[in-house]
């Protein structure tokens, strides 16, 4: 039976984990779970944060719309990514300016993204409406970007790319995380550079920086790890993803402990903890959304990774059990699946696992394959099918099934 999100959010908040990662399809509810949890968690009509602290830190969509570009329509040459006021923001920025770190976005920045590209926060300044009011523009509020040439000259207020624009918003959280897990890291507050993060229990991640290229994207997925895993403090941790690769990284450190160095083996325990971080501290699921609106939380294996390509059969299966919810897009996954398999095995394409029909790759399933993976539009992914279509979808299923043993795998993958 399914559970609404709110339920799927209690889950959460009473896993008594240090982290929780979670897989799910884009489109599944993620960012709508973050903000499910972050209220269930800090709801705003008891919150006052401004004299209790951040109980919640999260990344998500809603994260990234806090930050929008002036194009500087009229002389196009001032450009800047204005940086909207909110809790997290107004508290982010000034916190990392006033401790002098806000140099680590940049870091981070030019390391993820491109060295040449240098952000600079705006200081406080004056300028004029179009009444020719003045406005008093606050400290930290804009961004503009230059980027470096060969000619020492360099171009100010360029306007960079929206995969680099997600990743600058990144590194700002990022940065911010470092900083709260290194302060709370101190067991006694009272040697803690600041008590803003005292209250602070989870940190829900909800897709960080997907548009890095898989180098990138890896590293950040294990500089991430090594974070979280470094966190000696109560802090919790939930991350959500939609991508495989990132999600496969990231499970497999989790599967690798870190030993206390103050525990010596062989002495008296002092009372010291043994491990800073052990892989029984986690939890894996897939996050999976029904037809009637409802959801499932799926606990995964501990060790096992995740199989994007079964997890796409799996979708294609339920799909075959109830023919009505067959739609153009699962003959994509079923190219996927063929794909990766043909890959795995070595052949030089995908067509030749496919069933064999007069001595040749089955004619009309490598056609509709071809056709429904293919379109021209977005709005042939959601059309309807026609019943020979769906006959084939079915055979093609029952083959992979029963000459690849892809149901077996499957089984493998959910033990837990």
């Amino acid at each position: 039976m399914g559970q609404t999100l709110t339920e799927i959010a209690k889950t959460l908040e009473l896993a008594n984990k240090k982290v929780q990662l979670i897989y799910a399809f884009n489109g599944t509810g993620k960012t709508r779970l973050s903000r499910k949890f972050r209220l269930e968690v800090a709801p705003k009509d008891v919150e006052d944060e401004e004299n209790t602290g951040i109980k919640v830190l999260y990344y998500n969509a809603f994260t990234e719309d806090l930050f929008y570009w002036d194009n500087d329509l009229n002389s196009d040459t001032n450009r800047k990514l204005i940086i909207r006021p909110n809790n997290f923001t107004g508290f982010a920025l000034k916190y990392l300016k006033d401790q002098g770190l806000d140099n680590n976005i940049i870091t981070n920045f030019q390391h993820y993204s491109n060295a040449s590209i240098t952000p600079v926060f705006n200081e406080e300044y004056t300028t004029q409406d179009e009444h020719r009011n003045d406005i008093i523009i606050k400290a930290y509020s804009e961004v503009t970007f230059s980027l470096a040439s060969g000619d020492d000259q360099g171009l100010p207020n360029i306007k960079i790319s929206k995969a680099e624009e997600s990743n600058f918003i990144w590194c700002v959280f990022y940065s911010l995380l470092e900083e709260a897990i290194e302060t709370l890291n101190e067991t006694d507050e009272t040697n803690r550079a600041t008590n803003e993060f005292n209250n602070l229990e989870y940190v829900f991640i909800d897709d960080p920086v997907s548009s890095l290229d898989d180098n990138h994207l890896i590293e950040l997925a294990v500089s991430l790890s090594g974070l979280i895993k470094n966190s000696s403090s109560e802090l919790k941790f939930i991350i959500t993803t939609h991508n495989p690769l990132f999600y496969n990284v990231i499970s497999n450190e989790l599967n690798n402990n870190i030993p206390n160095p103050l525990y010596i083996i062989g002495e008296q325990n002092i009372g010291v903890k043994k491990w800073i971080y052990h892989s029984d501290n986690s939890i894996k699921y897939r996050f999976v959304k029904f037809s009637d609106g409802n959801f499932s939380l799926e606990q995964l294996g501990r060790k096992t990774p995740f199989s994007y390509h079964l997890q796409l059969l799996r979708e294609i299966q339920k799909a075959k059990n109830n023919p009505i919810l067959i739609k153009k897009f699962h003959f994509n996954f079923i190219r996927n699946v063929l794909e990766k398999t043909a890959t795995f095995l070595g052949y030089s394409n995908w067509e030749k696992l496919l069933p064999i029909v007069n001595g040749e790759p089955d004619p009309f399933a490598n056609r509709i394959l071809n056709l429904s993976s293919h379109s021209a539009h977005a709005g042939d992914e959601i059309g309807e099918v026609q019943e020979n279509d769906i006959d084939k979808l079915i055979e093609l299923v029952n083959y992979l099934e029963s000459n690849y043993k892809f149901s077996e795998l499957i089984e493998q993958n959910e033990t837990v």
